[in-house]
């Protein structure tokens, strides 16, 4: 994902992302962040080994975006890093974008909108899954798996519609281009 991509994303699909292919998945986040007292020798060495892992992570801008929307990192403190950026380097990215981060977090709190971002990610998901014809039940078990995937994936895709098609028609698009 790129920067630009991960700026016009909802927060939830940015999430979902990150959560499901960032290399520090499953990882001890206590890497990321100082140790209350802890001396600043070892949390350099702590925080460039962060930066290094994250410096080729591909949801490296999503997590960045991220951090910026929840507000980590301050100019002052020295206490963590997100996206291989450190807390005084993301305030100062934070400073430069607020406009357009005010404009996202607002987005983000768009309730239809969110709807609509937790149905896509569902649908993308359900999309994916192959049903397991390894399973019991044999040929019949498994195309009663598959038409009650497709039951799903239609019924997502209508929730999506008819969500879409309000919004469209709200905002002065009486029908869709």
């Amino acid at each position: 994902m790129t920067s630009t991509q991960a700026r016009h994303t909802r927060r939830a699909v940015l999430q979902a992302a990150v959560d499901a292919d960032a290399r520090c998945a499953g990882m001890d986040p206590d890497l990321f962040f100082r140790a209350d007292d802890e001396p600043d020798t070892d949390w350099h060495t702590r925080r460039a080994q962060a930066i290094r892992l994250c410096t080729g992570c591909p949801m490296r801008a999503a997590c960045e975006e991220l951090a910026l929307r929840n507000g980590d990192g301050e100019l002052d403190a020295d206490e963590l890093v997100r996206a291989g950026l450190t807390g005084p380097e993301l305030a100062a990215v934070r400073s430069a974008q607020a406009v357009r981060l005010a404009a996202a977090v607002d987005a983000d709190r768009d309730t239809e909108g969110r709807q609509l971002d937790q149905l896509t990610v569902e649908l993308v998901t359900e999309a994916g899954k192959t049903p397991d014809s390894s399973r019991n039940g044999g040929p019949r078990a498994t195309a009663l798996r598959a038409a009650a995937q497709t039951h799903r994936l239609r019924t997502l895709a209508a929730q999506i519609r008819q969500i879409r098609t309000a919004r469209r028609a709200r905002n002065g698009w009486e029908v869709a281009a």
